[in-house]
């Protein structure tokens, strides 16, 4: 093979290689979320907890105690501080519930983040209703800011007796370059979060 062959041949191989590549990531930005989102609706598997829920006037359960936990962590190469406000709480079925989470961005640099939730047991998912929560919006951070965010939520009368104890994690990540060009503003801005929701969770 000519030397003229080898460098076609190796463009090619690279051009592939580079398409592969560019054809994965638009899966994994466009594809899989709706797929995973239709997947958890069907099997209801993963704990996922649904989105904002207005709520309604209805009696509160004082005969019936859950306990609430809560659990923060970061995704890979994610290096915000981020933690809940409080580690667990005891709640009656129909109280509307108000804690909050705290984020810190220790580095030198604006970045804006996002939540996604989890909740266990996967069966409790459909009794836990979030009237508000920060994991509606991104999170926008300057460099060094550090920021208290809401969580807003009511255990629904219906959740199975057998059910004492809810556990709702919340995996933060980095998603800075969904924003690029934007994040100049922050430091003339008041609002932690920008509006446009990337996941409902």
């Amino acid at each position: 093979m000519s030397t003229q062959q080898r460098q076609t041949a190796n463009a090619r191989t690279l051009a592939r290689n580079l398409a592969t590549v560019v054809g994965m990531f638009l899966f994994a930005i466009f594809v899989m979320p709706p797929l995973y989102d239709a997947f958890c609706e069907i099997t209801g598997l993963n704990g996922k907890t649904g989105g904002r829920y207005e709520a309604v006037p209805a009696a509160v359960d004082t005969s019936r105690t859950v306990k609430v936990q809560f659990v923060a962590t970061n995704n890979e190469n994610m290096p915000w501080e981020f933690a809940p406000g409080v580690r667990e709480i005891v709640v009656h079925p129909g109280e509307q519930v108000d804690v909050h989470f705290v984020a810190v961005n220790p580095t030198g640099r604006d970045m804006v983040a996002q939540a996604i939730p989890s909740l266990v047991p996967f069966k409790a998912a459909e009794y836990f209703h979030k009237t508000e929560c920060f994991c509606f919006n991104q999170q926008a951070l300057a460099a060094g800011e550090r920021t208290d965010m809401p969580l807003q939520f009511i255990v629904d009368q219906d959740l199975p007796k057998s059910v004492n104890t809810i556990t709702l994690s919340y995996t933060i990540f980095d998603v800075t370059e969904m924003y690029d060009g934007k994040l100049a503003k922050l430091s003339d801005e008041s609002a932690n979060t920008i509006t446009k929701s990337f996941y409902e969770g």
